[in-house]
């Protein structure tokens, strides 16, 4: 209704300023304080000044009726209709005869109201185009009944349909826009309105009202399944209607309400529909199936997306990784990471850091992450510690040999790649702790390359890092699984000077060792000396012993020693152990009788 007004408006102020006698028509403002109920103003020194004023009378006074007659196809009875009275009061008149004076002195006779009134319906069809002179058309009264018949339709005794029938709607496109338009319509209103519109010959199914209509439901949240049958049902009747857009809000729909299952549906209908997947299809079905766990079917997708060669912006990509990620499709994630790489779209760092840890996990993807470190960000590189934690520690892992996982080794050209990693922290950063050496040096000792992993340590000490107690118990349990006692026993001199207090995993491991190379005696004094440095040996370390003294030694006297050594620390050996000692005992003391039988003989 206020469209025309707010046309001449615009139409009156453009010729104003392109008006080439605006300095004379400046010499007369001077009436326009006299007019405007005759209030004091400030001068008027440009058209937009006048412009103003003129926007203020015609706000002020109901003049709409009267500019719409412009469009009327009956000028002279349009007033007539709406019970209208032509404007009485003298001041109004006085103004609008003052301004056509005005703009006649400047423009020899030509007023610029005869102009707006001459060009007031191209003006229209300029700024808004046709459809806007059909929309002056609609029968308001009928629309108003439409929209409080779908407002308050819970109300009602009868059906939607019957009620519609009765108002004797003649629909068009701009009949149905206003209602789509509308706020506060119940969602299943709004389809049941478009379904009895569409059994209408004379309404015509058009590309807007249909995305009018998905978004107007979308935006409630609710009728989802009703509105893709209703979907559906336009698109047997109009062909080529649907698009990308109209379906993708449906899919997004139906992500928020966790229908991964009906959101697949739809991805595969694209097809059937004339519709052609874009990027945001693709985000937001995989989105859709991930947040259901269906991670299967959103691997599918993710592959046609990758064929498609079509990627959505970095933030949705950063998701689709995330996604995958937490599905355990680390591979598949990396691809989709190859491909935002090779198209310069920068991921979030989060949804990289959370890849690459994914990535580590399994033994054949780690050089995938290694890879990716050599992309990270420079100015987040350093806050990168854990992410090159991740890949060392990967890397450092013992891999099954043959793919049996009973036999798993260490495979040298990785250890060797984790080195050179962690020398590359120390350079570039970012910088390495105590945590990342000890895993290097852990991987070293057990794969038997023990001059490396004491030059990695002393390489921790000149950087002012102090090994713990683990980083001397690896490299003393390295020594002793190749029999080198005498370089454990070094190392375990270096450590008591380190440390005031060490943990019996440090000295087990030398006892160990000692066992396996039967100096048994020599692991009997290093359990002594556990004690002068408060280490308490627990019963499992007792009970390792007796039974290689037991077994191996046969001596039953040192055992028995232990045990009573045990008894008065407040440890308790079991029975298995106890009994142990006991027959061996017995079988020595048998074997001593036998041969004083056959010496008296």
């Amino acid at each position: 209704m206020w469209r025309p007004a707010v046309l001449a408006r615009k139409a009156f102020s453009r010729k104003f300023i392109a008006n080439q006698s605006f300095n004379g028509f400046q010499n007369h403002i001077f009436i326009l304080p006299q007019v405007l109920n005759n209030q004091t103003i400030a001068p008027l020194n440009s058209a937009e000044s006048l412009f103003r004023y003129y926007s203020n009378w015609i706000s002020s006074k109901s003049c709409s009726h009267e500019i719409k007659r412009f469009f009327s196809s009956n000028p002279s009875s349009d007033s007539e209709s709406v019970g209208s009275e032509p404007i009485k009061n003298d001041k109004d008149t006085a103004f609008i005869d003052n301004l056509e004076t005005v703009s006649s002195e400047s423009n020899e006779g030509s007023t610029v109201f005869d102009e707006i009134k001459d060009n007031i319906a191209a003006e229209e069809i300029s700024d808004f185009g046709e459809n806007e002179v059909v929309e002056e058309e609609l029968d308001l009264e009928k629309l108003e009944c439409v929209l409080s018949l779908l407002q308050s339709s819970g109300n009602l005794d009868r059906s939607i349909e019957s009620s519609l029938e009765e108002i004797g709607l003649s629909l068009n496109e701009e009949f149905v826009v206003r209602v789509l338009e509308t706020p506060y319509v119940p969602g299943e209103n709004l389809i049941s309105f478009f379904k009895w519109g569409l059994k209408k010959p004379e309404f015509l199914v058009t590309k807007r009202v249909v995305e009018l209509l998905v978004t107007a439901v979308c935006i409630e949240g609710r009728n989802v399944y009703a509105l893709w049958d209703l979907v559906k049902e336009v698109r047997e009747k109009e062909k080529g209607i649907l698009n990308a857009e109209i379906l993708n809000e449906l899919i997004a729909l139906l992500s928020r309400l966790g229908k991964g299952k009906a959101a697949f549906e739809i991805f595969n209908k694209f097809g059937e529909l004339d519709c052609v997947p874009n990027a945001d299809t693709y985000y937001f079905t995989i989105e859709a199936l991930c947040r259901r766990s269906i991670y299967d079917w959103a691997s599918t997708v993710c592959e046609k997306m990758l064929n498609a060669d079509m990627l959505p912006g970095a933030e949705k990509v950063g998701k689709i990784v995330s996604f995958l990620c937490k599905g355990n499709k680390s591979k598949d994630a990396h691809l989709v990471y190859l491909l935002a790489k090779e198209k310069n779209i920068n991921l979030p760092v989060s949804s990289i850091k959370l890849l690459i840890s994914s990535l580590c996990r399994k033994d054949e993807s780690v050089r995938f992450a290694l890879e990716m470190l050599e992309d990270f960000p420079k100015e987040e590189r350093k806050r990168a510690i854990k992410s090159f934690s991740y890949v060392i520690q990967g890397l450092c892992r013992a891999k099954d040999v043959t793919g049996e996982k009973q036999l798993r080794s260490y495979c040298s050209e990785d250890i060797e790649d984790a080195k050179n990693l962690l020398l590359k922290m120390i350079d570039a950063g970012p910088p390495p702790g105590n945590a990342v050496f000890n895993t290097v040096i852990s991987a070293l000792s057990k794969s038997g390359e023990m001059g490396e992993a004491k030059k990695l340590m002393n390489v921790m000490e000149g950087r002012g890092l102090k090994p713990d107690v683990y980083t001397y118990n690896v490299i003393m349990s390295g020594y002793t699984k190749g029999g080198e006692m005498d370089e454990a026993r070094n190392v375990l001199d270096a450590a008591k000077k380190k440390h005031a207090k060490l943990s019996p995993v440090t000295y087990h491991t030398i006892i160990r060792g000692y066992c396996k190379l039967e100096q048994y005696e020599k692991a009997v004094e290093l359990l002594g000396e556990m004690k002068e440095y408060r280490v308490q040996p627990n019963a499992d370390e007792y009970n390792k012993l007796i039974q290689s003294l037991c077994l191996k030694a046969l001596d039953w006297t040192t055992a028995e020693k232990l045990l009573e050594e045990m008894k008065e620390n407040g440890l308790h050996l079991n029975a298995i152990t106890k009994g142990l000692v006991r027959a061996v005992k017995e079988l020595e003391h048998e074997e001593v009788g036998t041969n004083e039988v056959i010496a008296a003989a």
